[in-house]
């Protein structure tokens, strides 16, 4: 017979073509338990720590599960605790995460009647949607053409602009002629930025000081957006420095009712990708977080959006807010807006894809105390942040009262080099940012992770910086933060010549002690100490 649940946990599945494994939860759902939503069965099109959260929403909805994966995910974690689980093919994710057809050809198979796509891969591709409607399987996300029209950055602030909200200045449409991206520049004032319509995550970007760089500058960005989106055009906005960016939490059914969930400060960014989240912003006020909230709204009906998501904004000093992008999927960061609201925006999403209406009006959303959360990665930061991929040795996870983790590994996972080093999101709630931030460093120290390397230790020193202590945010935050890190980390002349010392009495095997110690100091040019 099959082995204990609790045997197959510490098992890995051999080689050859893998059946689905087997799940470590029950075999079947339990009608009874069963939320309003219409959905029995549904398929996750993602995979790791958000593949988990998701499994996790649909048994409390009473609601079955597949997972899908790839030959590196054959013993995940979102694969062992799924009812059910789909392979899909080579670790690559071209051949895996990202094919339509068999993603669909799965639900079908598996009789899901659903497709939550969490975030990343296939979760803002407009073709992915209408694949699944044309399926007959609904797409828990918004509508295709929201995504189409929202997905291109361009499109987004024309969107942006029909709506009456503000947005960075800049030009409305890709640049065409580079004599008409002159024209605009001189307007506009260097610095300027050039930003990629399609793309995200700092690709096809660069920011442009003077004029003479422009041209060169676009034409590198596009080569850029075109590798990384299949889609080479750029547009040209006034760059703010150092602002803040706040995103707006929308959520929006299919009967016209739409609400936000307030304000995420996304400002501590390496490479422009979040690391650090937290709700609410330290720069907030009821006042602004109004202002702000109600733009969003604007933007997300001008869109036609139903489900969730989110609005970005760039701040400047002057408190001074402007539409950046959106994005039509379900945050990283979700869970810092779910426990200060108090709302669980998987089961909404869930509920609103099944056709059901919001049963919470904008008065009814209220924010308590402060959540702050930190991307656990497995890189090195001490080492150009460094993917470190490998097998987890041992691992000790946080917990206690207000803290939250959102993870999908376990000891025995390896952590495979094909996909994004992710491994964990760590969340913790207080009723104030400064017993969160203490709360969060608590649980930073009891989090151990051995066989491979990670980042909550620089975390921990991020969190004791006087800057961010002050609220002192910004998206240079980091970069910042690393120059200055990295400066202090340099031994000085003195510490330099100890070690040296040391270096050479511990190799040395005939020269006496003494003389080694002087031929150290001297090579360290601590020949005055000696005298």
């Amino acid at each position: 017979g099959p082995p204990p649940r609790w045997l197959f946990f510490f098992k890995t599945p051999g080689g050859g073509a893998p059946p689905p494994p087997q799940s470590l939860a029950p075999p079947r759902y339990n009608q009874d338990l069963l939320m309003s939503t219409a959905f029995r069965k549904v398929l996750i099109a993602n995979r790791g720590e958000i593949a988990v959260r998701i499994v996790r929403a649909l048994r409390e909805a009473g609601i079955a599960s597949v997972a899908v994966y790839s030959d590196a995910d054959r013993a995940s974690l979102a694969v062992r605790m799924a009812d059910e689980a789909a392979y899909l093919g080579p670790s690559l994710s071209s051949e895996s995460y990202l094919c339509i057809d068999k993603i669909i050809d799965a639900a079908r198979r598996h009789g899901a009647e659903a497709i939550h796509p969490g975030y990343g891969f296939l979760s803002e591709n407009a073709e992915f949607a209408e694949a699944c409607g044309g399926a007959g399987i609904v797409f828990i996300g918004p509508p295709a053409a929201a995504i189409r029209k929202m997905g291109s950055k361009t499109s987004a602030r024309q969107v942006a602009i029909a709506a009456g909200a503000p947005v960075v200045p800049g030009t409305e449409q890709s640049i065409r002629k580079i004599e008409d991206a002159r024209e605009t520049a001189r307007r506009l004032g260097y610095p300027v930025l050039l930003k990629a319509a399609a793309g995200g995550g700092g690709k096809g970007m660069r920011r442009v000081d003077r004029e003479q760089d422009l041209e060169a500058a676009i034409r590198d960005a596009a080569s850029e957006a075109l590798r990384a989106f299949n889609n080479d055009e750029v547009y040209l906005e006034k760059l703010i420095p150092e602002p803040r960016h706040i995103e707006i939490q929308v959520l929006g059914d299919h009967h016209g009712h739409m609400i936000h969930l307030g304000e995420r400060e996304c400002s501590i960014q390496r490479r422009h990708q979040k690391v650090i989240e937290e709700c609410p912003s330290p720069v907030m006020t009821a006042e602004l977080r109004s202002r702000m909230g109600e733009a969003a709204l604007k933007i997300a009906r001008a869109a036609g959006y139903a489900n969730a998501g989110t609005i970005e904004f760039l701040v400047d000093h002057d408190r001074n807010f402007y539409f950046l992008e959106m994005n039509t999927r379900l945050q990283v960061e979700h869970p810092v807006t779910e426990l200060v609201t108090g709302l669980d925006l998987v089961q909404w999403q869930l509920r609103i894809a099944a056709g059901e209406p919001l049963t919470i009006g904008q008065e009814d959303v209220a924010w308590r105390g402060a959540a702050i959360e930190c991307r656990i990665y497995a890189e090195d930061p001490d080492h150009e942040f460094l993917p470190s991929p490998g097998t987890i040795t041992y691992l000790h996870q946080p917990a206690g009262p207000g803290i939250r983790l959102d993870s999908g590994v376990y000891a025995g996972w390896t952590v495979p080099l094909e996909y994004d080093p992710l491994l964990a999101k760590l969340a913790a709630w207080a009723p104030t940012r400064e017993a969160a931030v203490q709360r969060m460093r608590r649980a930073l120290r009891e989090f151990a992770i051995e066989g491979i390397q990670t980042n909550t230790a620089f975390f921990e020193e991020i969190l004791a910086d006087e800057a961010f202590l002050a609220g002192k945010l910004s998206t240079a935050f980091l970069e910042q933060y690393i120059r200055s890190r990295s400066a202090r980390s340099e031994p000085d002349s003195e510490t330099q010549a100890v070690a040296t010392l040391v270096a050479a009495l511990h190799l040395s095997k005939s020269a006496s002690a003494p003389q080694v110690a002087r031929n150290a100091w001297l090579t360290s040019g601590r020949e005055e100490i000696l005298r």
